[in-house]
């Protein structure tokens, strides 16, 4: 299955405006960097600068808007930013904390279908609880009304964050459940590219906490979902013709730090 014309159409749109948004909008760190700048030259602090720019904030104006017109031809409905609730119960609360107290002791292995479970049992129990759950960066609904809830990390996410990420999986589910206690629902960590290519994803370091069959997808696991087999693939064509498309762009904004 290939990404129909509309959708390629689309898909590059989103590329060629992001691109030129930062073009007009990016200004370089102001910060002097006298070794760098006589060593490596004007122009190529600049590129460094405008790269780490747009990794920063590639998920939010590239991926999510991506993957939002992928998921809404597939799927019944999708959403990015998406806020589902602001409640949760006491309990479940308690059942998330005891989740992650046993995976960061190694007490227990994560198995996500047993915590949503778990949730659920207790997800209108106890005291309901006003929160501030962190924004959904892609939702999805299919045709039967399950629900898909995707958080767009880096491709090497920190370590260290990996609890909090648990956490976010977890409250998303509990939010959900405890407005309507029999929906269908998975939350996920994606990951858009394999930094480690053409070796798999190193995931080691994700295992303890993730349960890595039904909380990860990375790179085409997470594209090929969103737009069927192939889509990882056809995307990075998109990519390509961008940048050939735009190339003149691209060179002329930085020769104005050639000098």
């Amino acid at each position: 299955m290939s990404l129909s014309n509309e959708q390629i159409t689309n898909i590059e749109q989103v590329l060629k405006d992001s691109l030129r948004n930062k073009f007009l909008h990016h200004k370089p760190e102001p910060a002097s960097m006298p070794f760098h700048t006589r060593l490596l030259g004007k122009d190529r602090l600049a590129l460094y600068s405008f790269i780490h720019s747009l990794n920063t904030n590639f998920g939010t104006t590239i991926f999510e808007p991506v993957g939002l017109v992928l998921a809404q031809q597939k799927f019944k409905q999708a959403w990015s930013q998406r806020v589902v609730g602001d409640k949760i119960s006491s309990e479940s609360q308690r059942v998330i904390q005891t989740i992650i107290d046993k995976l960061n002791t190694a007490e227990t292995i994560p198995d996500k279908n047993k915590e949503i479970q778990a949730i659920r049992e207790v997800c209108q129990k106890g005291v309901m609880v006003k929160v501030k759950p962190t924004r959904i960066d892609l939702m999805i609904q299919t045709k039967n009304n399950e629900l898909f809830l995707f958080d767009i990390k880096t491709a090497k996410p920190n370590a260290g964050g990996f609890k909090e990420f648990k956490r976010t999986l977890l409250e998303w589910v509990a939010v959900i459940l405890a407005s309507n206690p029999t929906t269908k629902v998975n939350s996920f960590i994606a990951i858009p590219y394999n930094p480690y290519e053409p070796e798999k994803y190193n995931r080691w370091t994700m295992c303890g906490m993730l349960d890595l069959d039904n909380e990860l997808k990375v790179a085409s696991e997470f594209w090929d979902f969103l737009g069927g087999v192939d889509t990882y693939q056809n995307l990075l064509d998109c990519f390509e013709r961008v940048g050939i498309e735009l190339r003149n762009e691209i060179d002329t904004y930085f020769k104005r730090f050639s000098k």
